[in-house]
């Protein structure tokens, strides 16, 4: 696609990566094929091809509106699109250039307002965020159903981590609501990976991995936290951590983006790149070990949500699939399976019915195949499709470490 950036857009920091990932697209149309968006409101301004050409029209010079905005707002960041285009187009990076400038030249309502920097001051830490939960809990039958349909149906206890210190030791990021919406998640893996022989380490200064700040506008904020979590990190990788686990599948696609939203930084730009290379979600790590020796033979009927941040984000489409049907798990199919279930970080909250509709929709073909459970990999998707109140849902991690003998 031709292009030629504004005198202003120029002097961005990533101009030359806009007018880049600009020129690469062909537009085709086949990421609307795929989009959830489109699919849902058939506009092609809420597709990817017509986003693209709106953040062209804004880098070029163009009026910038509150229409721009809000199509832009729609987008889930699912990076289904980046799958199906054949042009390799960095789609999801040039939709975070393009929302920076229309958010820097459209102020926002101030509804919106309120509650972007609600999230912000709430979701990334997680002493507040397990306050609220708890708070929540205790009130749940006076709150209005989107709040009670955030709160956990059912929380597991997380049981007593090993205590052994192995040879082999790999450090995970303990996350800001999985502590509190899924207490277990972190605990179940570390006894997974005790039992092969890997001892889990928690970087207690690690937090947010930074996502929640990007993706509302505060890409500031965002790469602050990335950098404070790289130096968390940074003593255990010296020590000779083998990776950093991620159990929430969302964190491990931004954590691998460090090297590439830092590679500007003068003082972190290589610690940044070491880290993206070390970041493994837990099916990377499990995988290339001998699960023969967990003694695992199972038979339940689940099945596997894979969240866009898996499978999209991370190319691991079908990796914990594999690892679950090796073990003995029946797994159930599941039509459109690359469809993003609506949770998207935070947008179950900024885009609420947007979400419900897709979640329905996921849950539908969830269900087809009657699965006793559904599973998935990321925390945001297994509350956002547990509050519905139908099937449970739980992270796979769990129903592997149930089924150790």
């Amino acid at each position: 696609m031709q292009t030629t950036l504004s005198e202003s857009a120029s002097q961005l920091p990533r101009a030359a990566e806009a007018e880049s990932i600009l020129r690469t697209c062909v537009h085709c149309g086949f990421c609307n094929a795929t989009c959830p968006t489109y699919q849902l409101l058939g506009d092609e301004l809420d597709g990817p091809r017509g986003r693209i050409y709106l953040i062209k029209q804004v880098l070029e010079g163009n009026d910038v509106t509150q229409k721009t905005q809000q199509h832009l707002d729609r987008c889930l960041s699912c990076r289904n699109c980046e799958t199906t285009c054949p042009s390799g187009v960095d789609y999801h990076n040039l939709l975070d250039i393009g929302r920076a400038v229309v958010d820097a030249a459209v102020p926002r309502p101030l509804g919106q307002r309120l509650l972007r920097e609600g999230l912000r001051q709430t979701v990334p830490h997680p002493e507040l965020f397990k306050s609220l939960v708890n708070s929540g809990q205790v009130f749940r039958a006076l709150l209005p159903g989107t709040l009670q349909s955030k709160l956990p149906r059912n929380v597991y206890p997380a049981k007593p981590r090993p205590m052994t210190l192995r040879e082999r030791q790999v450090l995970m990021l303990e996350g800001c609501v999985q502590p509190s919406l899924s207490p277990n998640t972190n605990a179940a893996a570390a006894r997974v990976l005790d039992r092969l022989g890997i001892s889990v380490i928690a970087a207690r200064e690690a937090g947010c991995c930074g996502a929640v700040d990007y993706h509302l506008g505060a890409q500031v904020a965002g790469l602050d936290r990335a950098r404070r979590n790289i130096d968390a990190w940074w003593p255990g990788i010296e020590k000779g951590a083998e990776a950093i686990v991620q159990t929430a599948s969302g964190c491990g696609a931004f954590i691998k983006d460090y090297g590439h939203l830092l590679a500007s930084d003068p003082v972190y730009a290589d610690k940044a790149k070491k880290v993206s290379a070390l970041a493994r979600d837990l099916v990377e790590v499990l995988r290339d070990e001998p699960l023969e020796k967990l003694g695992i033979h199972a038979s339940q009927r689940l099945a596997f949500h894979c969240p866009c941040t898996l499978q999209h984000g991370q190319k691991l489409g079908g990796a914990v699939e594999a690892l679950l049907t090796g073990l003995g798990f029946n797994l159930t199919p599941v039509p459109d399976g690359h469809l993003c279930c609506g949770s998207a970080g935070t947008y179950s909250l900024t885009q609420p019915e947007l979400s419900r509709q897709l979640r329905d929709n996921k849950l539908n073909a969830l269900e087809s195949g009657h699965p006793e459970v559904i599973v998935t990999a990321n925390i945001g998707c297994q509350t956002h499709l547990d509050g519905a109140g139908r099937t449970p849902v739980r992270h796979w991690i769990e129903l592997v470490e149930a089924a150790l003998p």
